[in-house]
């Protein structure tokens, strides 16, 4: 079995990924164990750090390195000012991430505050010009059943 593994790392992951497709082809359960396989190996993801034979490819490369800078990585490169630069820029932008999130929030508070302030008035607008109406037109508050007395 490990002479199999080892020609087909030989080969690199396209041979497995062949290897897999065909055993799904073939017997489902089969393509689904050397899917299990290649991601409980690492020979899947970007946690694998082998080469791969003559692909010459070697997979901590091919992923941006160990850890990217993205995910909160504090690992040093070994450049005593590059790592101080980094750890400055770093700072500086996620300083302006929380200064962007709560310009954010102000603008939404501010947003919602003008459409709140639209809809009272618009409100107390409708109010103000049906009041006088109501009175006449069988309103609330009228008791004459909305019957208009005739004229003479």
């Amino acid at each position: 079995m490990s002479d199999v593994v080892e020609r087909l790392d030989d080969w690199g992951l396209p041979a497995w990924i062949t290897l897999m497709v065909l055993g799904f082809v073939i017997f489902w359960p089969v393509g689904l164990a050397v899917l299990a396989y290649l991601i409980w190996s690492g020979r899947m993801g970007c946690g694998a750090k082998r080469r791969f034979g003559r692909w010459g490819r070697n997979w901590k490369d091919h992923c941006g390195g160990e850890k990217s800078f993205a995910s909160g990585s504090k690992s040093r490169s070994g450049n005593a000012a590059f790592d101080e630069y980094r750890e400055e820029t770093l700072r500086r932008l996620e300083d302006e991430e929380r200064e962007f999130q709560s310009f954010l929030e102000r603008l939404r508070f501010a947003k919602d505050r003008a459409e709140f302030d639209q809809f009272m008035s618009e409100r107390k607008s409708q109010a103000s010009q049906a009041g006088p109406q109501s009175g006449s037109n069988g309103g609330p508050g009228d008791l004459s059943g909305g019957a208009v007395p005739p004229t003479a």
